[in-house]
């Protein structure tokens, strides 16, 4: 099952659903010819798009729309906003090449505010799923869900197994008290192989994905914060108006605090190079990550 076969199901099975792109067809090459009109392909024109598929979604059709994450979230952002937002319309947004799997772009093509500025409207719920396995079992939950959506579209191969997906609801992997690490998107990957790092030495660990970074899990990341002695943020966006902000609003709400290490960009886009250059450059591999835990809770490595 691919992305494309979901899509070509959920047309089958229902004629309301439209593919919209912006000249991005990189997850359904082949798909347009099977589905016709219920395709459209705008060309290089995300505001125009997003305003056709608002006054689509008035007209009871369901656009899922499609365009390099950083161009839909930024250069369409006010058509998104006001268009859909305020109209609280279903139109689905996916982005491509989100955060650090834009690796060779430079800051024009990094969509690394997309979580915070989506998350700020209103009635905007977001996805950032883990990889390729945690998106195919997400699609339809959010495809079919009534409200919009900001999609993170994230093809990487899983390295685990997935549990069955629910929105506001967070996947928890191990029952660790020393360390919790809270990642959404592609940085799973990294987060999965450090947690393994650090249980080789001792260090029991607990891993978050946040698949939902809105709505949270505001029930397991409190009770994350009870259970365990530090927790990691771990993101490839900023620190401002991310993880790190969604932790800290859930722990004021909540008159909490928590001793909280977080991996983000501290206010500077990342260096644009291959995939795995890029995370070694910025301290964003399995074993950066490991080491500095390793730093902060004073034990040898």
């Amino acid at each position: 099952m691919t992305y494309a076969d979901i899509v070509l199901d959920l047309i089958n099975n229902d004629d309301r659903y439209m593919i919209m792109t912006s000249e991005n067809r990189a997850a359904f090459r082949n798909l347009p010819p099977l589905i016709k009109n219920n395709f459209i392909d705008t060309g290089i024109t995300e505001q125009t798009m997003i305003g056709m598929a608002a006054g689509l979604a008035l007209r009871g059709r369901v656009p899922i729309v499609h365009a390099l994450a950083t161009f839909l979230t930024m250069r369409a952002f006010e058509f998104i906003r006001t268009d859909v937002g305020i109209a609280n319309l279903p139109v689905k947004i996916v982005g491509a090449v989100p955060g650090f799997l834009s690796d060779g772009n430079g800051p024009t093509h990094q969509a690394i505010e997309d979580v915070s500025i989506m998350r700020g409207i209103p009635p905007m719920n977001v996805f950032c799923p883990a990889d390729e396995e945690d998106m195919l079992k997400g699609l339809m939950s959010v495809f079919t869900h009534p409200a919009p959506f900001y999609i993170r579209y994230n093809p990487t191969k899983a390295i685990v197994e997935h549990s069955k997906f629910e929105i506001g609801k967070a996947e928890v992997f191990g029952k660790g008290t020393d360390v919790a690490i809270l990642v959404y998107g592609f940085l799973f990957r990294e987060a999965f192989k450090a947690k393994e790092i650090l249980e080789s030495k001792g260090v029991s660990v607990r891993l978050i994905n946040i698949r939902t970074p809105k709505p949270i899990d505001e029930e397991t990341v409190l009770k994350t914060v009870d259970e365990c002695k530090l927790i990691v943020t771990l993101e490839d966006h900023f620190i401002t108006g991310g993880l790190y902000t969604i932790l800290a609003e859930v722990l004021l709400r909540n008159r909490k605090t928590a001793n909280v290490l977080p991996f983000a960009l501290m206010n500077k886009w990342f260096k644009p190079g291959l995939l795995n250059d890029v995370l070694e450059y910025e301290g964003f591999t399995a074993q950066q990550i490991a080491n500095k835990i390793f730093n902060k809770l004073k034990i040898e490595h």
